[in-house]
């Protein structure tokens, strides 16, 4: 993933966190927010020591990024996307992982080819 494509910052984690909208199922959690003035999305990636060990961890960040690289070109730009990975993503391969992750972009409005996020409640 590019350089531009991530959020590596504290205080941005923590913006989105406290400024954006969140949506969650049992795998994923998803906090976003708009940002008129950059012209792609941006994701940040948190997995926890809760997970499992260091390669639990980087592998499931591993399948959450090659998700993401997948999805591009249905994402909606100028959004700053933060996915924290809850237990259960550690049963998952990457498949589900992706399968997860593009139903809650789906569920709220964050891919070009879906209906208005208002629509959908």
């Amino acid at each position: 993933m590019k350089k531009q494509y991530r959020i590596k910052q504290n205080e941005e984690f923590q913006y989105t966190f406290k400024k954006g909208h969140s949506f969650a199922n049992r795998q994923l959690v998803i906090y976003y927010r708009e940002k008129e003035d950059q012209c792609h999305f941006r994701i940040g990636l948190s997995v926890g020591k809760k997970i499992g060990n260091a390669v639990m961890r980087n592998r499931i960040k591993r399948c959450l990024r090659q998700s993401f690289h997948e999805l591009e070109p249905d994402i909606k730009p100028a959004y700053d996307i933060v996915i924290i990975a809850r237990n259960p993503t550690r049963n998952m391969n990457c498949g589900e992982i992706k399968k997860s992750l593009s139903h809650l972009l789906y569920k709220e409005g964050l891919l070009k080819n879906t209906r208005n996020k208002t629509s959908l409640r």
